[in-house]
């Protein structure tokens, strides 16, 4: 066998016939098919309208106030969002191969990086992840235990 050659093909593709049904819905289609285009355009067009205006209604009055803060920043905002972006990034780059790797690295140098610029709120949530991971770590051990009594 040659492997830059294919050989010759002998078979024919035969087109069954159209019954009268298909050809009587195929002519319907062709038919119908302005007014189906017509009825999806005047519905696109509401559509459009109707989310233009919940979205204007979501930003005014849910992120109003995320969207004045990034229009009026602290100072050195944007810095240490950019390095925080980027410590996730080379989180990225680092977690090649299994996919717990590619959550925990990532999370793990942005959360590092985050508490370096906010040491007070990254002492606050250490606290309260702390006291979650406690509650959920007694409650696990309650399950084994009335299980293993239950035996």
């Amino acid at each position: 066998l040659s492997l830059y050659s294919s050989p010759a093909r002998e078979t024919k593709y035969v087109e069954d016939p159209q019954t009268q049904l298909e050809e009587g819905v195929s002519h319907l289609r062709h038919v119908m098919e302005p007014y189906t285009a017509w009825c999806q355009h005047v519905l696109m067009i509401l559509i459009t309208k109707t989310l233009s205006h919940y979205i204007k209604a979501l930003c005014s009055d849910f992120f109003s106030e995320g969207c004045e803060f990034l229009q009026n920043p602290p100072a050195g905002f944007y810095p240490r969002l950019g390095v925080i972006g980027f410590a996730g990034i080379v989180g990225l780059f680092l977690a090649r191969g299994s996919k717990i790797k590619k959550l925990v690295y990532p999370a793990g140098l942005m959360g590092i990086g985050a508490s370096m610029y906010y040491p007070q709120q990254a002492v606050a949530v250490a606290k309260v992840a702390g006291t979650q991971v406690y509650d959920w770590s007694l409650q696990g051990y309650i399950a084994v235990e009335s299980l293993w009594k239950d035996n």
